[in-house]
């Protein structure tokens, strides 16, 4: 168990007396493999390592799954149905199959899967920096220093929200929020509201804040336009028969492009109804191309999109041909339904510029994305964009290992339902010889970042 000494540290091979007297001061609070981040990777690889027999802890900055506890706004739930909500040795059993678990509900599933194999996870413990030390790890946290012989960042693909420089230069009179500190429509002050981004939370957003009350403007920039269900079975269910969930990084001509594509405008509801631009007008929201720029309360936006929402919908009828293709080639025609394609989205105003007081504007959401800082990173594995250079998990330097990322082998890799093969393969590193390490890496990590 964590804190025992799992090798003969005497043994260690050591690059001074600062090392050794680091290792001797440790050697209380030492494991063979540190886990930061609890949440859906950080568990997965917890359980394969448990079944494997090697000892590692886990270290969550909160509480188990906290991003799920104090960073979702009251009304989300699963974008993916229950069905896929599948971990390592676990799965949903509950009666909803088709149905997308609340926020709270998904802490709970969490919670069950770390019980279930009685985890070692130590909560509220924020690590602050982790350096090399000799041929080991140092973990500083908020708790005092680990050592360990390796170590996984699993904190996730979705670790901040990002927002654009130019919200330095919006009005003060106007409140600005990221979705990660959103809870209702209740948080905003009373008025219009500008929503920016029309992936999976823009469009969610708009349509919550739109029924209570408020004149919601989107901005819609490049976004994924699928259907929540098409010929009867969920969206999730078609991409998965076509094999677009198995596609691997080295299948794709563009890796940076293909992990920072925006993502599907798929969305959990009680109904499983579609969301998309089209119904977000149908209920009043302002569709205007992407923003350019704030100055004070003036905002200035693309006026391309009417073809941005053109290209979408051609990519959008291009898989849900594939799926009328499938249906034929595998004789599945007696069981679905007829096509049901989404309707058009009407043209939108090609606004290129709004006077945000005068609209009556007095709050922007920032549904813009996430980046992932890693400031309190102190080892060589950052590309030139910042980001972790990997090939299947596995870093540049030796017993540095990352999971969770975006496409980091699968094309859902860090959705809960596809964590667990990356988590099988960097478990399965970490445990081979030397020998087997190298066979198992790529020779050249950084062109896979």
């Amino acid at each position: 168990m964590p804190g025992s000494v799992p090798w003969d540290w005497s043994q260690a091979p050591l690059r001074g007396a600062w090392h050794r007297r680091q290792i001797e001061k440790f050697t209380t609070r030492t494991t063979n493999t540190l886990i930061i981040g609890g949440g859906q990777a950080g568990l997965a690889l917890s359980h394969c390592l448990t079944t494997l027999g090697r000892d590692h802890l886990v270290l969550e900055r909160g509480r188990l799954a906290e991003r799920w506890r104090s960073e979702r706004w009251d009304s989300l739930r699963l974008l993916t149905p229950n069905w896929m909500t599948r971990l390592p040795g676990f799965a949903y059993e509950g009666p909803d199959q088709d149905g997308f678990m609340t926020a709270g509900e998904v802490v709970g599933f969490f919670q069950n899967y770390a019980n279930s194999f009685d985890a070692p996870v130590r909560e509220f413990t924020s690590v602050q920096r982790v350096a090399p030390c000799g041929d080991l790890f140092v973990v500083e946290t908020d708790d005092g220093p680990f050592l360990s012989r390796n170590v996984v960042i699993a904190t996730g693909w979705c670790a901040e929200d990002a927002v654009p420089a130019t919200a330095a230069h919006v009005s003060i009179r106007i409140n600005q929020v990221v979705p990660s500190y959103y809870k209702n429509p209740d948080d905003l002050p009373s008025g219009g509201v500008l929503v920016v981004g029309a992936s999976a939370t823009g469009v969610q957003l708009a349509q919550e804040l739109q029924l209570s009350g408020r004149q919601v403007t989107l901005a819609v920039g490049s976004h994924t336009r699928m259907p929540r269900s098409y010929r009867g079975m969920d969206s999730y269910w078609w991409l998965d028969l076509l094999g677009t969930l198995d596609r691997t990084i080295d299948q794709v001509a563009d890796p940076v492009a293909a992990r920072h594509e925006p993502s599907l405008q798929l969305v959990g509801s009680p109904e499983g109804a579609t969301l998309d631009l089209a119904v977000l007008q149908s209920i009043g929201v302002r569709i205007t191309g992407r923003l350019h720029a704030i100055d004070g309360g003036n905002a200035t936006f693309a006026t391309n999109v009417n073809a941005v929402i053109a290209d979408t919908d051609r990519r959008m009828h291009r898989v849900l041909d594939r799926v009328d293709d499938a249906i034929e080639r595998l004789s599945l025609r007696h069981e679905m339904l007829a096509p049901d394609r989404p309707g058009r989205v009407a043209p939108a105003s090609a606004i290129d510029e709004l006077d945000l007081h005068a609209e009556g504007i007095t709050s922007i959401v920032w549904a813009t994305g996430f980046r992932r800082p890693y400031e309190w990173l102190d080892l060589p594995i950052l590309d030139g964009r910042g980001e972790i250079a990997q090939y299947r998990g596995v870093t540049p330097m030796p017993g540095a290992y990352v999971l969770g990322q975006r496409f980091q082998h699968y094309r859902n890799s860090n959705f809960i339902d596809g964590v667990g093969r990356d988590a099988l393969a960097v478990a399965e590193h970490i445990t081979a010889s030397p020998a087997q390490r190298e066979l198992l890496s790529s020779p050249s990590i950084h062109q896979h970042t």
